[in-house]
This record gives structure tokens, C-alpha cells and sequence, in this order.
């Protein structure tokens, strides 16, 4: 089952699939490495300004003399990338300002959130794939050919991991359990919307309070959508089979989640799915009616738009 995501470029990149724990796999789009190398040409530029600015005052208030100036600034540069890199992914949820620029960010590639200990650790590992053989380029020797050679070999050796994966990894993101994917567009289509939801009877219907339809944002209520498409039947479709497991796995689920008390019946779990589909779509566009905007069930705002 896939997702149905805009996309602005004609080639197709490598596909990933995702499992969240929700139990629906989820097709997307991996970030390539020249978008990703734009990402951080941005991160870079930003962090070194802010250690510019920090060397500038320093010097201005004569805490250092001006033989030590630089190597006091390589430390603040380091000082400053690090946090920033850790910081910036565990607030955007795995972005940072240049990912959020390119439109990619981290996702955990066992479909859970991400983790401190994953960002960290890809973070760390990006100072010995990137930074310190960038370093070692900037000050090659040509009466050293042996050093120069080694760090050309780093270098070439760091480029070579994503190359050789499908999901262009490198070994931060191997070692993290990450991957680098484009940020995905919901685009909710009109038609399911507007299909009324036909209880047996008033007091037989599906109703879900407001505090009940808080835990989802678009991303899930996308997720849903796609799968109640699948079950559909019409001129020429046959229904799908082999997917009451499936819808069965999807309504407990909402069920635990959102605290609806009441078993559902077997043959009612397509209702009660397109029952809460409905309520959690007019949720969402009401709170987006008063500036809130839910993008995934981790984030009560977001940028993103229904």
C-alpha cells in the first residue's frame, strides 16, 4: 500500500519502506546526496557565522591574544556545530534549518520516533566523516604525501558508504538506525470526506469527543485515508481481500489510543474507521481555522497545512 505524495521532480529517486508501529507501511522517498549536501552547506554557513560573531567578541575584549585567535576559533566553531546539529534534530523532529530549507529530514528507520541516543550518535559520527577529514584537506602538504593520502582516502571512503547502500546512509546513520528522506505532502482528497457516514441508528452511531480526536495530526489521518481507499469497491474493483487483519490492527489501535471504550463489531470496522476519519478531518480543519496546525500525532502545531 502507498502513500500518494506530490513530488516536483521527474527522476525517481530510491524508494525506502517504513513500518510504524501502527502497522502500515509506508513508502518514501530517500533524500538524495545533493540535496542533503546543500542542507549542510547551509548548516555550516550558519554555525560559522555564530562562531565569527562569538571570535570577533572575544578578540574585542581582549580575552585571547591575536597568535591564539584561531585556534580559538576552530574551538568555537566546534563548540557551536555540535549542540546545534543535536539540539536543532531533537526540537524540528530530526530536522535542522538546512533540512528544513531542502524540505528532508531524519527519520528512525524502525518507524518510531527518534531517539536522543540516535541523534547524538549520527551527530558524533558526523565530526569524524565529515568535519575532521574536511579539516585534514585544508591543510595538506605536498612534503607530506603520505598524510595527503590518507585523508584523500578518508575522504573518498566517507562518499563511498551512502553510494553503496540503497537508502544512501552514511555510517552516523548506519550505526543510529536513521535514514535522511524527503518530507512527505499529504494530499487529502475531497471525495472520502464528503461520503456521509450512514449509522444503523442515532444511539448505534460512532461519535468521538474532542479530547478523543487530539492524539492524531494530517500525516496519520493521510495514513488512514489510504487504507479506507484500498477497501473501496466500485465499477470494475473488486474488494480487497486478505485485509481484516489489517483494519482489525488499525481499530484497536485507535481504539487504545484515543480511549473509545466500546468493542467494535466485526462487521462494522470499515464504519467505525470511516466514522473516525470523518470527526478527525472536521477537527483538524476547525483547529486550522484558528491557527493551529497538527501535522503528526508528535506535535500538537506545525508549519505543514491540510
Amino acid at each position: 500500500m502507498k502513500l500518494r505524495w506530490r513530488r516536483n521532480t521527474k527522476p525517481k529517486p530510491p524508494a525506502g519502506e517504513l513500518v510504524p508501529p501502527e502497522g502500515v507501511p509506508l513508502k518514501l522517498e530517500v533524500a538524495g546526496l545533493g540535496v542533503r549536501l546543500a542542507a549542510q552547506i547551509t548548516d555550516i554557513f550558519l554555525t560559522l557565522i555564530a562562531a565569527i560573531c562569538l571570535l570577533i567578541l572575544v578578540a574585542s575584549l581582549g580575552f585571547s591574544a591575536p597568535e591564539t585567535l584561531t585556534a580559538i576559533g576552530s574551538l568555537m566553531f566546534f563548540i557551536i556545530r555540535v549542540p546545534y546539529y543535536v539540539m536543532a534534530e531533537l526540537a524540528w523532529n530530526g530536522q535542522t534549518l538546512g533540512k528544513r530549507l531542502m524540505k528532508i529530514k531524519v527519520i528512525s528507520h524502525d518507524g518510531k520516533s527518534l531517539s536522543t541516543h540516535a541523534l547524538v550518535l549520527r551527530n558524533l559520527m558526523k565530526e569524524a566523516e565529515i568535519f575532521l577529514p574536511a579539516t585534514l584537506l585544508l591543510s595538506l602538504d605536498a612534503a607530506s604525501p603520505l598524510a595527503s593520502g590518507l585523508a584523500l582516502g578518508w575522504i573518498a571512503a566517507g562518499l563511498m558508504v551512502p553510494l553503496c547502500n540503497r537508502h544512501r546512509q552514511r555510517l552516523g546513520d548506519l550505526m543510529a538506525g536513521t535514514h535522511v528522506i524527503h518530507q512527505p505532502v499529504p494530499v487529502l482528497l475531497k471525495d472520502l470526506a464528503a461520503q456521509p457516514v450512514r449509522p444503523r441508528a442515532k444511539q448505534d452511531g460512532f461519535v468521538f469527543l474532542a479530547h478523543q480526536l487530539d492524539h492524531y495530526g494530517a500525516f496519520e489521518l493521510q495514513t488512514l485515508e489510504t487504507l479506507l481507499h484500498a477497501q473501496e469497491t466500485g465499477p470494475g474493483k473488486s474488494p480487497r481481500r486478505n485485509q481484516g487483519a489489517t483494519i482489525e490492527a488499525v481499530v484497536e489501535k485507535i481504539r487504545q489510543k484515543t480511549g473509545y471504550a466500546n468493542r467494535v463489531p466485526a462487521a462494522r470496522r470499515l464504519e467505525f474507521l470511516r466514522a473516525f476519519y470523518n470527526a478527525q478531518r472536521a477537527h483538524l480543519e476547525q483547529r486550522q481555522l484558528f491557527g493551529e496546525r497538527r501535522k503528526d500525532k508528535h506535535y500538537a502545531t506545525d508549519d505543514s497545512q491540510l
